[in-house]
Parts: structure tokens; sequence; C-alpha cells
């Protein structure tokens, strides 16, 4: 595994509520953390959403689920035992909130994976049959399910294809004189054409209708970690109809939302967001080591930085929120219900995204305490909160590095109005019980907190299912989890 930062102040270090709060005045930033867990009715990450129903339901609880991929469908996208078993693990956790379950693919060759899940005719038995195990799971844990919430997250990865094995078979919005050298983006005729944006549009109306017939009660259309229609928020530099205005860059979103509403599908609808982005990373050549990556630097980027969204193009690695919060305003304006907030990308600024001690195998290491990152997505989500008014529920990414700490930062953060719902990313692979034990119990099992090691990172980097190799007995049992350990020490 590739080694933490050696001069990181470990969370777990942390003893109380008050030592953090100094560590992250130290930093130079803020969060707002509790004192103590607080439970049953008392808690506020325990109230209903007030004010915004979800295909009649109104959530009964302030957590949330994150997409997660596993890379552990079907070659032809359906359900596997390993896909069922993190499904009815959520299902178990407690959370109200499943904000996508994971992506899907709206058609094959948008898969960013070949086992990612593809939501067509042939697979709507295999997801009705997941949704229906989720809620199952839900109801017998929990007694009811009249306030869950299920979604489906649409996708289509763009840059990031790989629908036959591990090499890329990009398809872009636009061309990007970084991301192109970095994923080998070498021809137009690798950007997808007006025309082209059309049939996609079509494809991700039938998805729609596809995952309504299955059982959600909405879509959330993914818009974020550099995949296409993130990417098309970017495009300022690409001609035509979809690029260059803020208008254009958001056009495709409200020609999907037109189609859905104009085909008589009455699923709700949501967005994940990356919110802002920056330049691409990588390892410093200087502090790099064999077996050890050297911490994050910015890669050489031209000014003004015209291929990001949310980015000051004069000062690329700061973030400017004024078109991020326009969306949002946008995305109320046409009967969104749900926005999920996040940043970044996984493929080249990972620290931003997911803040993690320990970096994934094509990674670097963190470029300074990760704890700045949370609380950055912290409080942009904060603003978002309130350009999204009461119409729509905010859900907050980046909570997992807070391992100890989550609980008392959500629940001062949902107090405070900052965000409506928690969203639990790598968290919930190795420890899906956080939601109800955090409101039954009023504490954490150690044994079972995400330390960020990156497994589930580096694993389908490498062509391996997305799990939690170091904690879930289920993953480290499995013939992977050798080819993990190995492929870790040959890095």
């Amino acid at each position: 595994m590739p080694e933490a930062k050696s001069d990181l102040i470990r969370v777990p270090t942390l003893k109380t509520a008050g030592n953090f709060r100094q560590h992250l005045a130290s930093l130079g930033v803020s969060l707002p953390c509790d004192d103590h867990i607080e439970t049953g009715a008392a808690s506020p990450l325990n109230q209903p959403v007030q004010g915004v129903l979800i295909n009649g339901k109104r959530l009964g609880n302030r957590f949330a689920v994150h997409p997660m991929e596993g890379w552990d469908g079907t070659r032809a996208g359906g359900v596997t035992g390993d896909v069922l078993r993190r499904w009815t693990r959520f299902g178990e956790s407690g959370a109200k909130l499943i904000c996508g379950g994971e992506a899907m693919a709206v058609r094959p060759d948008g898969r960013a994976n070949p086992h990612q899940l593809i939501i067509c005719e042939a697979n709507q038995s295999d997801l009705a049959r997941l949704r229906d195990a989720l809620v199952a799971a839900h109801r017998q844990h929990h007694g009811t399910a009249d306030d869950l919430v299920i979604g489906f997250q649409l996708t289509h990865s763009g840059r990031f294809c790989r629908p036959n094995d591990q090499r890329l078979e990009s398809r872009v919005a636009c061309r990007h004189p970084l991301l192109d050298r970095k994923f080998h983006i070498v021809s137009d005729a690798q950007v997808f054409t007006d025309a082209e944006i059309k049939d996609l549009i079509g494809d991700y109306v039938r998805a729609a209708q596809i995952a309504w017939d299955a059982g959600a009660d909405f879509v959330d259309i993914k818009h974020c970690h550099g995949y296409l229609l993130h990417e098309f928020l970017g495009a300022f530099t690409r001609p035509g109809q979809y690029g260059g205005s803020f208008g254009n860059r958001t056009r495709i979103l409200r020609e999907i939302v037109e189609g859905i509403r104009a085909s008589g599908n009455k699923i709700e609808l949501g967005v994940r967001l990356s919110a802002f982005d920056t330049v691409p990373f990588k390892p410093d050549p200087a502090r790099s080591q064999p077996g050890k990556l050297g911490p994050g630097v910015p890669d050489d980027f031209p000014v003004p930085y015209c291929y990001g969204f949310g980015i000051d193009q004069q000062r690329p690695l700061k973030h400017d929120l004024a078109e991020p919060l326009q969306f949002v305003r946008l995305c109320a304006e046409l009967g969104l219900k749900i926005l999920n907030a996040t940043a970044g990308s996984p493929y080249y600024s990972h620290h931003i995204q997911r803040p993690a001690a320990y970096p994934p195998s094509d990674g670097y290491q963190p470029p300074h305490d990760p704890l700045i990152d949370v609380a950055r997505q912290i409080e942009v989500t904060r603003q978002i909160k309130v350009a999204a008014g009461p119409r729509m529920i905010v859900v907050g990414s980046a909570y997992s590095y807070l391992q100890e700490f989550l609980p008392l930062v959500a629940q001062a953060v949902v107090r405070q109005g900052w965000a409506d719902v928690i969203g639990l990313g790598r968290m919930m692979l190795s420890y899906p019980a956080l939601p109800s034990e955090t409101l039954q119990k009023g504490a954490l099992n150690a044994r079972f907190i995400c330390r960020t090691f990156s497994d589930c990172t580096t694993a389908p980097r490498n062509g391996l299912v997305s799990g939690c190799y170091p904690l879930d007995k289920y993953y480290a049992s499995k013939p992977e989890a050798e080819k993990l350990k190995a492929l870790k020490k040959a890095l």
C-alpha cells in the first residue's frame, strides 16, 4: 500500500472534539462540531426532511448512501451476488435516502468498466430485484420503508469509458490540453457531435423510464467527477449549441429533463454535481521515491484556464461558485428535487473529491491535510443550500475522512442548516451500520470505521472488484484480495 503522508496528524489521535477543533484551527479552517452524539428523537440526524416529498414520500432521517460502483456486474450489465449484497447492506444501514445506488450506464459503450450496470430493458427485471431486496432488508431491520427513497444514477462515462477491458474508449465533450495528454485523446473524432448528443439524450430518457418501471423513486442525472455531463459544464471552448455560453453548456440537462417530462414519466429528478473543480494534479517528481508517491502538485496549466466548471479561470487553483450557484438555481427552476454536492474528479484531482490519508495506486500523496478539503466541500455545500432554497434537498459529501468525528460534525451541519442530508460513500463499504448505530447507540464501533486506505479505488483501477478489503471479511476472503496484495507489493 502506498504510504500516507508522514507528517500528517491522524484523525484517530485527536481524542476529543476539543482536540479536533484545535487541530482544525491550526489548519486555518473551521467546521461545526458537537461534543456528543445525540440519539433518538433528540438527534438532528433523526428528523424527517420537511417541505419536499419525493414520489410522495418524506425522508425519515438525514443519512444518505452515495452512489458507488462495485465493478462487479455481469458483462451484460446485469446484477450479480456481489451487487445484491452491497444494495442489501445499504438497505440494512438505516439511511433513508439511497442517492443513486450506483452509476448505471445509459448505453453499453458509456460504461466506465466492463462490469458496470447498464440500465436497459434487458436488465429491468434485475434492477427491480435489486431495488426490492434493498427495500425488504430495510423493512426487516427498521420496521417500515414508507419513508425510504431510492434513486438510480444515470451516467455516460465520457472520457473514462472502458466498456470492454482496461483500455480507454473515450468519447468527450470537448478537447482538453492536459487531460487529452493524460488519457490519450488523439482525435477530434472522439468529441461528441451535436447530432450524437441528440441520440444520447434519448438514451437518458429511455433509461429514466426503465428506472421508473423498475421501482425507483427518482433518477440522478450525473454531473460530477469528470464524467460526460460534468465535462459539458466546463466545455467553454466547444463550438455549437452545447458549448461556450452557460445556456449552451447546460442545454443537455434541460433537454434530458424536457424529454423525460414529455414522455409522461412521473419519476422525480435529481443531480449529483461536482460544484467546483481544479487543474489536474500529479505526484511531485522531485519528492517521489521508489515505492512511495510524492505529494500532489498541479500539472503545468495554461492561463486563462478555460477547461473546468466552478474554477477561477485566471487563478484556476481557486474555485469560483458564480456558475455553480447559477446551475443550482436552474435545477430548482427545472423542478429537480435532490442535489448531491461533490467536487472534482477521482481521476485527476482525488484529494479535493475524496479526501484521504492514503492515495490510490494511480494517485499522489495528499498535498496538505485532507481536513482542509473536507472543510472546503462542506462550506461550498452550505452556499449551495442557500441557493437551492426550500424546494430542493441538498446532500453533503466528503464526510468519511472525519472518521470518529463524522456524527459530531454531521449533526451540527444539519442543525445549522448547512445541508439537509449527510451522504456517506466509502464509509458505507466498511461500516454500513453507521447510520443506525449513530441514531440508536450514540457511539461508533472503531473496528469498522473507514481509514481511507483507498483499496476500494486501487482495486478497480487495476481491473478488480471494488470493496473494503481491509475491514470487510467478505472481500478479504476473495481471490481478488491476494491479487490486490501482490499488486500493492509490486507498486
